[in-house]
């Protein structure tokens, strides 16, 4: 009998000493982009190593392969290959060569993640459709939502990575968009006559120089859409009145020429949309080019290609399995070429704007990407959230998840 079964256990044992890898494939074969992600999200959280594979089948995870991570991918519906050892130095090897625009890149950590929103403390429906809080939701990754009193309080040291939802940092409660109800506008009004400032936009002003201490002390930062722009209007109109009307008095006639462009992230040699005129836009950042949420032509911008080896951290941004991407739009659709500061790393970029951009502050790092909904439609109903279940490998919610492990990537100082 032992005899008999000798052969069989044999081969057994040997699956399962060759099998010792798991790689999830990040390419056209993956059936689920974005839930790969929170799944590599939930072993960082869990204390293990997960090998970032840059520029391999679209940018491909590989771990040691358990029989718990295995059914896991199968729960989360998401592709994956059993290796050996062997097969995995293989790729390791293949790598390294100095000629292939590929590199291993070791993620240790989870980050701590903050998302910025109104919906902390009002319905604030616009909201709901904030691009960021449906992935992260979408891809089961963890995150607390903090709002205005959290930054005022001191609260944001707690954190590794912020994301700005599509706020109003200048004030102006969303210009005339319409994005905010009596009731949002009410309860920033109310934190910020308990903290002691006269106006909202004073209110706005100081989180907004928070967020940018944040940052210039190590941390992370994401912003979308409006809440890039904004941010941006914010610290370079610092001590000048830019609100028109809604906050009692008119705004400084003489506030273009007094703009502080060494105190932004991203944008200088901007124009303020300062009438009630121009729309609900708040300034020539923002690129319409004459186009809006209506408008049914569609376009489309690209990733550019990076050294793996040399500019690892642009390369780890860009990880995706397509590289002409379809635009979206919002309030802030994407941003103007000349407004950009040249110290700024571009993308992503189309011939009219530039898209995805990113930089350094300090100890920090921040990345921008303009429009509101990676798979929201032009036409559609801006206010209705969408189904990621119905876009598990979308291009552009995939450059939002890049920048959620990022962070990982920086392992953490051993305590002493």
């Amino acid at each position: 009998m032992i005899k008999r079964f000798l052969p069989i256990l044999l081969v057994f044992l040997s699956s399962v000493s060759l099998a010792n890898s798991l790689l999830i494939p990040m390419d056209q074969t993956q059936t689920n982009h974005l839930k790969a992600y929170g799944l590599v999200y939930t072993l960082l959280k869990d204390q293990n190593e997960v090998d970032w594979l840059l520029n391999y089948r679209g940018g491909s995870f590989m771990l040691r392969h358990t029989q718990a991570i295995e059914r896991e991918c199968k729960l989360r519906a998401i592709s994956f290959e059993v290796i050996s050892d062997a097969s995995s130095q293989l790729i390791v090897s293949k790598i390294a060569d100095p000629d292939v625009n590929m590199e291993v890149i070791k993620l240790y950590t989870a980050a701590r993640i903050a998302v910025y929103s109104p919906v902390k403390i009002s319905p604030s429906e616009f909201e709901n459709t904030d691009a960021v809080l449906l992935v992260l939701k979408y891809a089961e990754i963890p995150f607390e939502v903090i709002y205005d009193e959290e930054i005022i309080k001191g609260d944001l040291p707690k954190y590794d990575w912020l994301h700005l939802h599509h706020e109003d940092f200048t004030g102006q409660f969303g210009r005339n968009l319409r994005r905010m109800s009596p009731g949002d506008i009410q309860a920033q009004e109310a934190i910020a006559s308990r903290f002691g400032y006269s106006k909202v936009s004073q209110m706005k002003l100081a989180v907004a120089k928070s967020i940018k201490e944040f940052c210039a002390g190590g941390g992370f930062l994401f912003a979308m859409c409006s809440g890039a722009e904004t941010f941006d209007i914010a610290l370079s109109a610092e001590g000048i009145d830019i609100v028109d009307g809604t906050d009692g008095d008119g705004f400084d006639p003489n506030a273009q020429s007094k703009l502080d462009f060494s105190r932004t992230f991203a944008f200088q040699n901007f124009k303020l949309h300062l009438d009630d005129d121009e729309g609900s836009s708040f300034s020539d950042i923002n690129a319409t080019g004459g186009r809006s949420w209506y408008s049914e032509n569609e376009d489309y911008f690209s990733l550019f290609d990076f050294s793996a080896k040399w500019d690892i951290i642009p390369s780890m941004l860009v990880q995706n399995h397509e590289h002409i991407i379809r635009e979206f739009f919002g309030q802030t659709n994407a941003f103007t070429k000349g407004t950009v500061k040249p110290s700024v790393l571009v993308m992503g970029t189309s011939s009219s704007s530039d898209r995805y951009i990113y930089g350094e502050l300090g100890r920090g790092q921040w990345t921008f990407y303009g429009g509101h909904d990676p798979e929201g439609r032009r036409g559609g109903n801006r206010r209705m959230a969408t189904d990621l279940n119905l876009y598990p490998n979308s291009p552009g919610y995939r450059l939002i998840l890049n920048n959620v492990l990022f962070p990982s990537a920086k392992k953490k100082k051993r305590k002493t």
